[in-house]
């Protein structure tokens, strides 16, 4: 699949700004000054582009705990994402709701969700809206390997094939639920034939690997905006961090951690094949990092000044009437 050369400049800004926005929260998490848990999406920035750059505004995702890469890849305000970590009034949720529970309703960001498997039923009802409604839009589930093993999962897959639903089930397979492995938690070793199981095409990818997972997205978009119905992909990647920060990760030697930051980065997998193949110059990708340190250096410090919610918000946004 062939891309421009300003199509591959844009998604190498998305990853890098992921990464960038992870390394600024870790350092401002490490510091004290974030309050909650937070989870680094760090490493897993080639699925989230991959998929989110064939997306507009009105199409939906769910996220997981570890969303701040989809929240980014789908367009949300990077301001106010770093805002609300921070817990400020400016935040997307008005700083309510912190790391795990970022949404923009506006941009199609249905939400983090700290419920382990809690994105694939709500992605189902998004889809079921869009058939019914006849549009286009399309839903996306971003799942991890230990939220595979929900039953949410299992009934919001099932409920897709039987209504024919234009929704993607995406799981990032990066090796570890928390700390347990998946050689230990997947009976069957191969999280993709579950979802080949319920009737719907399923495939596993490199998730490393920007254009497997950019080339996988086009074709289950291409059935669910067509009226096939849903898919499922498998993204196979690496997590550079913990579960949280500050996991001691005693389940991971530091030889694997090593290699796991030295091979497994698809930001340096992207340089080396754009540059192998001439398609972007080194110094190309070298201005867009200082410019996104730039604007990540700049978030942070927005962040820091930026207003406490007030008392009197604590009671808000808690019911909809409609």
């Amino acid at each position: 699949m062939q891309m421009s050369r300003e199509t591959l400049r844009t998604a190498y800004r998305q990853m890098r700004t992921i990464r960038a926005f992870e390394d600024a929260v870790n350092r401002a998490f490490s510091s004290g000054e974030i309050p909650g848990f937070v989870h680094l999406y760090s490493g897993q920035e080639a699925c989230a582009v991959g998929v989110c750059m064939h997306l507009d505004d009105h199409d939906y995702i769910g996220s997981t705990h570890r969303g701040h890469g989809h929240c980014i890849a789908k367009g949300c305000d990077i301001d106010g994402m770093m805002m609300e970590i921070f817990g400020k009034a400016g935040g997307l949720c008005g700083g309510k709701g912190g790391s795990m529970h970022i949404a923009d309703i506006e941009r199609g960001m249905l939400g983090a969700n700290a419920i382990v498997g809690g994105s694939p039923p709500l992605a189902v009802g998004a889809a079921l809206t869009a058939k019914t409604l006849g549009t286009d839009r399309v839903a996306v589930a971003f799942t991890g390997d230990g939220g595979s093993n929900q039953g949410t999962m299992f009934e919001a897959m099932n409920m897709a094939v039987v209504l024919k639903l234009p929704v993607i089930f995406v799981v990032e397979n990066n090796g570890y639920a928390e700390g347990t492995g998946v050689d230990y938690a997947i009976g069957s070793r191969d999280i993709a034939s579950r979802a080949a199981g319920f009737g719907m095409p399923a495939e596993h990818i490199d998730g490393l690997d920007f254009f497997a997972v950019y080339a996988a997205m086009a074709e289950a978009l291409a059935r669910a905006r067509g009226g096939s119905g849903p898919s499922f992909i498998e993204s196979r990647c690496v997590r550079h961090h913990g579960h949280y920060c500050g996991d001691p990760q005693g389940y991971r030697s530091k030889e694997e951690l090593q290699a796991a930051r030295a091979n497994g980065d698809p930001l340096l997998h992207f340089r080396a094949r754009v540059g192998a193949s001439a398609l972007l110059e080194a110094t190309e990708l070298d201005t867009i990092d200082a410019e996104v340190e730039q604007q990540i250096a700049a978030a942070v410090v927005r962040a820091r000044e930026a207003a406490d919610p007030s008392p009197s918000a604590l009671l808000t946004d808690v019911y909809l009437s409609y």
